[in-house]
């Protein structure tokens, strides 16, 4: 059964890949590995180690840090260490971020205050 930590950075790696627009055999490529094992790091499967984490993290255009993001500190009582709640990480998300950020700054906000206006309404 895979670790929850695993699963997590394997999460944070599919969603940082779809947002890039990358496959997963470009990924395995520019890491060095073959494309079943991105896959397996992606479900947590398979444990990382340190030095690949930095040549994916190079590959994706973020900080190692990056994989750590949401999760919490260890709880004195079990030990254990817990996943903080994550927006979804669904291909589409992926898509809309792509896409919000690749428009200006001035159309940015356009979509915000849409949004914004779409929410409000249908709380009416």
């Amino acid at each position: 059964m895979p670790h929850p930590i695993d699963v997590h950075i394997g999460g944070k790696i599919r969603h940082r890949r779809r947002f890039v627009g990358k496959g997963q055999p470009q990924l395995a490529s520019e890491a060095g590995v073959k494309f079943p094992q991105i896959q397996k790091y992606e479900t947590g499967e398979n444990k990382i180690y340190v030095s690949r984490l930095w040549e994916i993290a190079v590959a994706l255009g973020v900080d190692v840090a990056f994989f750590f993001e949401g999760l919490s500190e260890p709880t004195r009582a079990s030990g254990k260490k817990h996943l903080a709640p994550e927006i979804s990480k669904s291909k589409e998300t992926a898509d809309l971020m792509r896409i919000y950020y690749s428009l200006s700054e001035v159309q940015r906000a356009q979509i915000s205050d849409l949004v914004k206006a779409l929410k409000s309404k249908c709380q009416d």
